[in-house]
């Protein structure tokens, strides 16, 4: 689940992603403050709209949103003020997380592509990274498998040129933070931030 607000940018709109749907399969049902998105053919929900969420609860932050209970109850009663019956539920896991570059190698196939293993708590991943600055020893954030990108992609387990890669390390940029810059390359944190965590919980304190 992605949640992203910006009411400087969009309004007052609270953009709720839960599943990746191409757009010339995805419908849209609206009731008063409320729209549902989901796809025409299996009728399977997408992601909602919630406009003048601020009538609903009160949101402080602006970007891409941790996902907390708060949050899951703001969108909930938006909901069924709105006459939608659907019951999200709060995820077990954070889909974007801090992690820690512990290995980087170059791809065997690709001379722009790295190989890195990234450490995210209690596990390791294997990610093949394009970024330029992309090094060992850096605390970089890590869309894990399954998460929901801000432009609705859904990151999956994949193979790059014949090399598994499980995730994606993040650019501020595709995270849609205030003030990312223009350059390519992924975003490193600094050591205030604990490998494992829930990355935009620690980012919007």
């Amino acid at each position: 689940m992605n949640v992203f607000y910006n009411k400087q940018g969009i309004g007052d709109t609270l953009l709720v992603s839960l599943k990746e749907i191409d757009k010339d399969r995805r419908a849209v049902e609206r009731k008063g403050d409320a729209a549902k998105l989901y796809h025409k053919d299996s009728r399977e929900t997408a992601g909602y709209n919630i406009f003048n969420v601020s009538e609903y609860g009160n949101i402080k932050e602006s970007g891409m949103l941790p996902v907390t209970g708060e949050l899951i109850d703001i969108v909930q009663t938006a909901l069924k003020v709105n006459g939608f019956e659907e019951t999200l539920e709060l995820p077990a896991n954070p889909s974007f997380v801090v992690g820690m570059v512990k290995d980087k190698k170059k791809h065997p196939d690709a001379d722009k592509l790295s190989v890195c293993q990234v450490e995210t708590g209690q596990e390791t991943h294997q990610i093949v990274c394009g970024a330029p600055n992309v090094d060992k020893g850096q605390k970089v954030v890590v869309a894990l498998p399954g998460a929901v990108m801000p432009t609705g992609m859904k990151i999956k387990k994949s193979k790059l040129r014949g090399v598994a890669s499980n995730g994606m390390i993040c650019s501020a940029k595709e995270l849609v933070l205030p003030d990312a810059p223009k350059e390519k390359g992924i975003l490193v944190l600094d050591d205030h931030y604990e490998t494992g965590s829930d990355f935009l919980l620690q980012y919007h304190r």
